[in-house]
């Protein structure tokens, strides 16, 4: 399992920072290029685990960078290329500080929230005599401050992001237009691959020229939630657990070994085995999600041949 990527030390043409968050290391470089950079890391309750898995990385890029073309139509985005399996391109902005977080069904954090005796999320009403996985009236906006590193997202209202000033309400009512526009869309395609998208959450930032535009990843695995259409709705009549696709297999495996996030905890070991297995539960989201086989990349040195294909591209640009 060694042949993962953990971590980078690029120095690219023109660089001049780096920031490396949860699972991504952002270069930016001269003329407010930025070299996004999607390791292997697998982050769960805003922790990072120990181990990488193979491929996971390459896996959220190019569904990301492939549902941001499916999309463009719709909300204007920040990509311009995507020169290595692991690595996109395209022009720096001011990210808001908040993430627009939507739900179509109380499933996740929406249903912990839920049968902890909670009708409220992030300012939104949810409705009583509801159970795991059913779907609300209309999807609701639960948005979520963004957490530095190792720190964890919360939960926070309309009404408390813009009396803070995290927003301004003409920016927030475009973050919120966006949101509800990429979310229908995202059902639409989930809907033609027998999907159901159950929740997920956007990040926008801000250009120079004060354009709003789709930032980071988007439909991913990591950022969604989906499940499979076919079964549903038995499964909910007989009150039994939704086939998913997403990355709570690995929450659900973590809170069977005593771990949540909490603070005390520790990380439980993840075998190579066990790592194998969600490296394959990753190709088989990437295949269904988008409807195409996954194409395995090179990973004997991964770090040289995304320095290789980037610098060219760079080189290209000139």
């Amino acid at each position: 399992m060694s042949n993962t990527l953990m971590s980078t030390n690029f120095q690219f043409p023109g660089q001049e920072s780096v920031y490396r968050g949860k699972v991504r290391e952002v270069y930016r470089l001269n003329g407010g290029l930025l070299v996004m950079v999607a390791t292997d890391r697998l982050s769960a309750f805003d922790v990072v685990m120990p181990k990488g898995i193979p491929y996971k990385g390459q896996i959220l890029n190019q569904i990301a960078t492939k549902m941001m073309a499916d999309t463009e139509d719709l909300v204007p985005n920040w990509l311009m290329a995507t020169p290595d399996p692991n690595v996109a391109v395209g022009y720096g902005c001011e990210p808001f500080k908040v993430e627009m977080v939507i739900r179509g069904y109380l499933s996740g954090h929406a249903a912990r929230e839920y049968k902890a005796g909670k009708r409220m999320l992030c300012g939104v009403p949810m409705p009583e005599g509801m159970i795991e996985n059913d779907a609300f009236p209309e999807p609701i906006i639960t948005p979520a401050t963004k957490a530095e590193k190792g720190d964890h997202d919360e939960d926070i209202s309309r009404e408390e992001i813009l009396e803070r000033g995290l927003v301004s309400k003409e920016d927030y009512e475009v973050l919120e237009q966006y949101t509800r526009a990429l979310f229908k869309r995202g059902t639409e395609l989930a809907a033609k691959r027998g999907l159901i998208l159950v929740d997920t959450k956007y990040e926008f930032g801000k250009t120079a020229e004060g354009k709003i535009v789709l930032i980071d990843e988007i439909h991913t695995p990591d950022s969604s939630r989906y499940f499979y259409a076919d079964g549903y709705e038995q499964r909910q009549k007989q009150q039994e657990p939704q086939k998913q696709l997403s990355k709570e297999f690995v929450r659900q495996w973590l809170i069977s070994n005593g771990f949540q996030g909490l603070e005390g905890q520790i990380v439980p070991e993840m075998s190579d085995a066990y790592i194998q297995t969600v490296s394959e539960r990753y190709i088989e989201l990437y295949e269904n999600i988008t409807g195409e086989s996954f194409v395995k990349a090179d990973l004997s040195h991964i770090e040289q041949r995304i320095e290789r294909n980037v610098t060219q591209f760079l080189e290209g640009r000139k």
